[in-house]
């Protein structure tokens, strides 16, 4: 199983929404075949390992993360194929939440007289999927807040200045969490500040890169922006009915597109946002800025993670940018909980990875 975890990890990126998936057959106590999940639409991960076996797999073990589905998605149900190859036996991590799996394909097998186990490394699959969990469970993309920070909490110089408070190796981390997302999202202004590409630069192996969200509410971004540069089409404009028509129509023009949201303080509804994005098809979200917008999506309920780097700099300066800006939260009793966190190090930097969503709490924050 564990095997079967690090396969699946290979389709990070190219599977969304689905879920990463890994499988390996075992025969007289020898592997004979291997397969994962490798993009969105193309052969579940069992199916790979069939296809791909060294040796007749009649009578055979199969281990995969995720319980084989029973329903015509994009390919044929997997369970059916799974009994028909003549596996005798399956290992499963954990079952799908997917309403329309969840449970069905288990029971598919055992009524083809398959012996079946189930919750074996369920902890570390739900880790690895809790993008597609959150997202197949209440429509809503799991969004990740990233911030890079000096040692006393400041973003940036109170010039602006912010390149580069992190080191290297947070930054390739930064990359890689890039790679595991459907969208990157900021807010306007920093687009106006920075001029980010927001692409996804990895050292090695080829990767896609992430859909960029702009949260612009009255359509400010100059249409030179880099971000209208470099892939116009994988570019989403989140405004609403304050910003000029024919800006919006240039955009358009230039290969992006609009999203015009209902405004909440004279702002993007959020909420609205989220939920429109989930229904095209975009399950993972790493929020990079900037800090008005980090508030509110923290406010509203849509942020479930946070990774911290800290840089061993001081930088001080009272009106230095802070990560998290908004009205805060008032009294000190209704601030924001962090809960599982853990600290790592990141080159010279520390890391700290925290939820401020609990999974069983989702669907009703999201109703």
């Amino acid at each position: 199983m564990k095997m079967a975890i690090r396969l699946a990890e290979k389709g990070a990126g190219w599977v969304n929404p689905n879920p990463l998936v890994g499988a390996v057959i075992v025969k007289d106590g020898k592997v004979i075949g291997q397969g994962y999940h490798e993009y969105f639409g193309g052969p579940h991960a069992e199916v790979n390992a069939i296809r791909n076996a060294k040796e007749d797999v009649r009578g055979a073990h199969l281990y995969i993360t995720l319980e084989p589905c029973c329903h015509k998605g994009k390919t044929p149900p997997c369970a059916p194929f799974v009994a028909e190859s003549g596996i005798t036996e399956v290992t499963v991590g954990m079952v799908d939440p997917n309403p329309l799996v969840q449970g069905k394909g288990i029971a598919c097998l055992k009524e083809k007289g398959i012996r079946v186990n189930s919750g074996i490394f369920e902890k570390e699959i739900r880790k690895q999927n809790e993008a597609f969990i959150k997202y197949i469970t209440t429509g809503f993309p799991f969004c990740t807040l990233k911030i890079a920070m000096s040692l006393d909490g400041k973003t940036a110089t109170s010039s602006g200045e912010s390149k580069w408070i992190s080191c290297i190796k947070s930054r390739d981390k930064v990359h890689d969490m890039r790679r595991h997302c459907s969208a990157i999202m900021v807010g306007i202004n920093t687009v106006l500040n920075d001029d980010p590409i927001l692409s996804c630069r990895m050292k090695t192996g080829k990767v896609k890169d992430p859909v960029k969200v702009i949260v612009d509410s009255r359509g400010k971004i100059p249409l030179t922006a880099m971000v209208l540069q470099h892939e116009p089409q994988r570019m989403i404009l989140a405004t609403t009915a304050l910003a000029k028509k024919q800006k919006l129509q240039e955009i358009e023009r230039l290969g992006a597109q609009v999203i015009v949201c209902p405004e909440k303080d004279v702002r993007v509804d959020l909420k609205y946002l989220f939920k429109a994005l989930g229904v095209m098809g975009i399950d993972s979200i790493l929020l990079e800025g900037g800090s008005t917008l980090a508030f509110s999506a923290i406010r509203e309920g849509l942020v479930d993670k946070a990774v911290v780097f800290i840089a061993p700099r001081i930088l001080g300066g009272k009106n230095s940018y802070t990560p998290v800006g908004g009205d805060g939260f008032e009294p000190l009793s209704n601030a924001m909980g962090v809960h599982d966190w853990k600290v790592s190090g990141s080159g010279d930097d520390i890391m700290i990875e925290g939820y401020l969503n609990k999974q069983e709490d989702l669907k009703e924050k999201e109703s």
